[in-house]
């Protein structure tokens, strides 16, 4: 009986031990399953599977862990000869590093050759894999090109204002182009592809404000990251805009600035008059104009095969009453008391009451509807980056998304926004930069600086 009860205390603890070691086995798996200690997920690489190297600039490679990173190596090899050109550890709980990659120095690899490949190994910290963690790998392949895209002007403007407009037509060329656009005057102005793959428009503007040394120039680059500059010849011509002081009255600030303010309602609480009159005049006044540039601004990708642009008379017998690029100082009982400065950005024009405002060129409506001191304003897209917009209409006859043609009405005008009597606002936008409207009414200032720039560009694209 001792015997028999001993045997079956032995199998109760051996089932017992058992037993323990299955739940310590659950439990330890479950640990080893559960813990971001030993978590299996793999690091990530981020870099494209095709790059392209000037050998200049260093390769940017993005490593990525969901824990932590623990080393990487990198190999570089041109097809015969394979070289380590980075490898290292990381800090504890590194879980992103950006990694640059430089040419190497030695003469190891061929210094000729043109396509290379770049093997990419790293490790995570993870006890996972027997203690030996998570491995990524990637090959890249690497296009090497040292040469910069080649620019040549084929036709432009030969004379720039102050605060006017240009055209240049130019030729730009590389095996891998990338971006290709034009800096002047500290902005950026898109060019369009025109007739033929390798051959580029854009109107540019020389902003009324802008004071410095005027220059453009054309910047193409490839994918490799090679830049190419080249100068547009211009004649500068350097312009004086008038500048007014008017008397900022009470019936004038009870009256419009008020009833604006009081349509927004970011201003609509504003009880002193002069500040008022400086929420209007001013900070109203450039989030309409903010929206202006930002309309101006689109431009469409589309390859052009002609431009045939005509003056703009968009109000028939319009007098001018108020110029673009005008100064105006604003001041309270006397000068001594300036209260607030703008700038006008377009022409004003007044014939007959809610006069009939038609389209001088077509185009497509970006825009219509109210715009703060603008009032109800249409806005319009000739291509090429030009737009026109016509402010305070009493009546707008377009919607946004509409085709308009030559001749066709486009609104009436009106005392809408900031108006004391009625008038078009006639504004013009080069790539959302304002410009001088008077060049754009002037049959003989197109011909010369817009049609024959074409003409003379197309006889160069024709002949190649």
């Amino acid at each position: 009986m001792k015997r028999t009860a001993r045997r079956a205390d032995k199998k109760s603890g051996i089932k017992i031990i058992a037993g323990l070691l299955l739940l310590g086995g659950i439990i330890g798996t479950g640990y080893v399953y559960t813990s971001l200690q030993f978590e299996r997920e793999a690091p990530r690489i981020e870099i494209q599977e095709n790059v392209f190297w000037n050998r200049k600039n260093p390769l940017q490679l993005k490593l990525a862990d969901n824990v932590a990173l623990k080393n990487f190596e990198l190999i570089l090899n041109d097809g015969k000869t394979s070289l380590i050109v980075g490898r290292g550890e990381f800090k504890e709980a590194t879980n992103e590093q950006i990694l640059q990659v430089s040419y190497p120095k030695s003469n190891t690899l061929d210094p000729k050759a043109t396509r290379l490949k770049l093997q990419i190994v790293v490790n995570d910290g993870s006890l996972w894999n027997f203690f030996k963690g998570n491995q990524a790998k990637k090959t890249i392949d690497i296009h090497v090109d040292y040469k910069s895209p080649d620019i040549n002007v084929l036709a432009n403007t030969r004379t720039i204002r102050q605060g006017g407009s240009a055209l240049v037509i130019f030729q730009a060329e590389d095996e891998n182009l990338d971006t290709v656009h034009i800096k002047a005057a500290d902005q950026t102005f898109k060019a369009v592809p025109y007739k033929k793959e390798g051959y580029w428009a854009a109107l540019i503007a020389w902003p009324f404000l802008y004071q410095d040394n005027f220059k453009a120039e054309i910047i193409a680059t490839d994918l490799a990251g090679n830049t190419r500059v080249s100068h547009i010849p211009l004649y500068l011509k350097s312009q004086k805009y008038k500048v007014s002081w008017i008397q900022a009255t009470d019936g004038f600030i009870d009256g419009k600035i008020t009833d604006l303010a009081s349509s927004d309602p970011d201003y609509a609480d504003i009880e002193d008059k002069l500040e008022k009159f400086r929420a209007v005049n001013e900070t109203m006044r450039l989030k309409n104009e903010d929206k202006i540039h930002a309309l101006g601004r689109k431009m469409s990708d589309a390859i052009i095969q002609n431009w045939p642009i005509k003056k703009f008379y968009p109000l028939k017998n319009g007098q001018n009453v108020a110029g673009f690029g005008d100064t105006r100082h604003y001041y309270y009982d006397n000068k001594e008391q300036e209260v607030s400065l703008s700038y006008h950005l377009g022409h004003d024009f007044a014939s007959t009451k809610m006069a009939t405002i038609t389209a001088s060129n077509p185009g497509i409506v970006v825009y219509a509807g109210d715009n703060g001191i603008y009032g109800n304003m249409p806005m319009i897209d000739h291509g090429l980056g030009l737009h026109t917009l016509y402010g305070h209409c009493s009546k707008m006859s377009v919607k946004e998304g509409d085709n308009v043609a030559i001749g066709q009405e486009i609104g009436k005008t009106g005392t809408t926004g900031l108006a004391l009597g009625d008038h078009l606002h006639f504004g013009v936008l080069v790539q959302g930069v304002e410009v001088q409207p008077l060049e754009w009414y002037d049959e003989s200032w197109i011909k010369i600086n817009i049609q024959d720039v074409f003409k003379a560009a197309d006889k160069i694209i024709e002949g190649i």
